[in-house]
């Protein structure tokens, strides 16, 4: 199957004009409830990490796929470094030649959108919405510089995707920026995903990061699948999964060992190579 990929573009948005929340879908169960059925898929709900079991937890004969988070599974490093917005804001700043004073600095280096970097924009008299984007699109800029230059690599385990393909579709999903994203599977050669998207630039894709599942069902959509799994590596993961109708993995890494999520269902496993296992 063809790796399908969208390209990023600037998406700006006035605070009065968010995207709002996507409606849970009808395909999505609550994985509370132990039968957890598609038409053409069984899933198995868990809520601790099988010793023994190899059962397969997926009708590999349905139309499934299992869906991964980059960030913490694929590509080593819980996220971004903090600098690289930092970094990034300079840039911007440099760009439209602003004069901004040492104290507005904190509140527009951020990640987040929040209402002290949109209140901080309007006071030095530029458009929040804009800004934001333009500082996101030097922050995948210098994001995909730091990846370039080897300061981030693959988990060893990513191996496992090779024979994982073998059995069903394979998709990229993150939180992180696309053309970020992008880069990642062509500097690393991963041809092994049909579907490759990470967030647009700008407000918008940032409200519509996870736990949103936004993204999720866009993958499901162009994929043309009834479910399958999403492996992550936060609680905001399991529960973009959930509202999506995609099974909830939680893949332990160094950065997570004590994160206990408040969580009814789901699968844990401590390497990528376990998933061979279910599938």
């Amino acid at each position: 199957m063809a790796r399908i990929q969208r390209l990023a573009g600037y998406q700006t948005a006035t605070t009065t004009n968010l995207p709002a929340p996507r409606a849970r879908r009808n395909r999505s169960v609550r994985l509370s409830e132990l039968n957890y059925e598609f038409e053409h898929l069984r899933l198995k709900p868990m809520t601790t990490r099988p010793t023994t079991t190899t059962e397969s937890i997926i009708d590999v004969a349905g139309d499934h796929a299992v869906l991964f988070d980059m960030d913490g599974v694929i590509l080593r490093g819980y996220g971004t470094d903090p600098e690289v917005h930092s970094r990034a804001l300079h840039d911007a700043v440099v760009d439209l030649e602003l004069d901004v004073e040492y104290e507005a600095l904190a509140a527009l280096e951020t990640y987040e959108y929040t209402d002290e970097f949109a209140e901080t924009c309007i006071r030095l008299g530029i458009d929040p919405s804009e800004f934001y984007a333009l500082r996101e699109h030097y922050s995948a800029q210098r994001s995909i510089e730091r990846i370039q230059a080897g300061k981030r690599e693959l988990y060893p385990d990513v191996t496992a995707l090779d024979t994982l393909v073998e059995q069903c579709p394979t998709a990229l999903v993150s939180n992180n920026y696309d053309p970020t994203v992008s880069f990642v599977v062509d500097h690393f050669d991963l041809r092994t995903f049909s579907y490759v998207r990470g967030r647009d630039l700008g407000v918008e894709g940032f409200c519509r990061r996870k736990p949103d599942p936004y993204y999720l069902e866009e993958a499901i959509d162009t994929l043309e699948i009834d479910g399958g799994l999403y492996v992550g590596d936060r609680e905001t993961d399991l529960i973009a999964a959930e509202n999506a109708g995609l099974l909830p993995v939680l893949l332990r890494r160094s950065h997570n060992e004590t994160l206990e999520p408040q969580f009814e269902s789901y699968l844990e496993i401590e390497s990528l190579q376990e998933l061979l296992e279910y599938v």
